[in-house]
């Protein structure tokens, strides 16, 4: 995995996903760098990246199903998904999405796509700063009677989310992350 993610990490700064100066986040925090995650993810090299990266990961933790927050997490559950059609050992894992908040018309979901009761699921997004997105998708895969036995980001930002997601008892694994000096590097 470590091979797929220097290449990642690579893609990343050669298509300008990820950008060091100074940023000004949503938040309002300052940041040494900018990380685009959709940019990457709905780049066809760098989909391919992320599930060869993920889907090992998905696979050995047992899960049946992968999903996460609408709109970062699209298209790498897309991506996983596919790949473990084509990768056909272990089977397919089918994708779900999480909405921001149930539909208020037709069946009110909150949860879309190939979500069974009882599955073993993964949740995913692009970026993990303080866990909030992440947190929502996993209370809706609960909610929804899974049992959440994996949580990924591509990135961790080390702002807090990733350590409360394993102080709440979720194995968290991210692909690659940021550094005490704001550089990003291969997680390993």
């Amino acid at each position: 995995m470590e091979k797929v993610s220097e290449k990642l990490l690579q893609l990343s700064l050669d298509m300008g996903a990820l950008r060091y100066g100074d940023f000004t986040l949503t938040s309002g925090r300052k940041s040494s760098y900018y990380f685009d995650g959709r940019l990457l993810s709905l780049d066809p090299e760098g989909a391919y990246l992320i599930a060869r990266a993920l889907l090992p990961l998905v696979r050995s933790a047992g899960a049946q199903a992968i999903g996460g927050p609408t709109l970062a997490a699209d298209p790498i559950v897309t991506a996983v998904s596919m790949a473990s059609h084509l990768e056909p050992d272990g089977g397919p894992i089918p994708a779900f999405i999480v909405r921001k908040e149930a539909k208020q018309h037709g069946m009110g979901n909150a949860v879309e796509g190939h979500l069974k009761p009882g599955s073993r699921v993964a949740v995913v997004d692009d970026t993990c700063t303080t866990g909030g997105s992440l947190f929502l998708a996993i209370e809706a895969a609960e909610a929804a009677g899974c049992t959440v036995v994996k949580v990924l980001a591509v990135l961790d930002r080390c702002e807090g989310g990733g350590e409360e997601l394993r102080n709440r008892g979720y194995d968290f694994t991210s692909l690659l992350l940021a550094n005490s000096s704001g550089e990003i590097e291969v997680a390993g």
